[in-house]
């Protein structure tokens, strides 16, 4: 799927739209991704801040999503674990930029060409515009070669 494609639909994706979190851009090649959270009256939390749930929401698919376009169909990508880590409250939009280091797609061919399962964490910080930490993030990511396909 073409990567603006991919972006209007993630942006239409119910738990993204009701809750003002956009994927700004995706690079051609999946890997590179930017997200923001709006500060809206409806997903600020009792003291007004950035509601927790959508800090870790906004940031949720995205690594198995690039993992998972950049491996291709032969692999099972999957999340199997994340945290959060509150640094600070977030009264303003904040921003998530994902972004695969070149090798790590190879490294994770690698490891899975066998057949065993591959366990790899990313991590990712929420940051307002003026790159304030709000939210560390860390994600674990699966990945089996699919058995057809050893």
């Amino acid at each position: 799927m073409r990567a603006s494609t991919f972006r209007r639909l993630l942006n239409l994706w119910p738990p993204f739209l009701f809750n003002s979190i956009r994927l700004q851009s995706v690079s051609d090649d999946y890997t590179e991704a930017k997200v923001v959270l709006r500060l809206r009256p409806w997903n600020r939390n009792y003291v007004k801040s950035q509601f927790g749930g959508n800090l870790f929401a906004m940031t949720d698919p995205f690594w198995m999503l690039l993992v998972m376009q950049q491996l291709g169909k032969d692999y099972f990508v999957w999340d199997k674990a994340g945290a959060i880590d509150f640094v600070a409250p977030g009264y303003e939009d904040v921003y998530a930029h994902f972004k695969l280091e070149p090798g790590v797609i190879d490294e994770l061919r690698t490891a899975a060409a066998g057949g065993e399962k591959v366990l790899r964490w990313f991590e990712t910080d929420v940051v307002t515009a003026s790159g304030k930490v709000i939210a560390r993030v860390r994600k674990q990511i699966y990945v089996r070669l699919k058995p057809k396909a050893r």
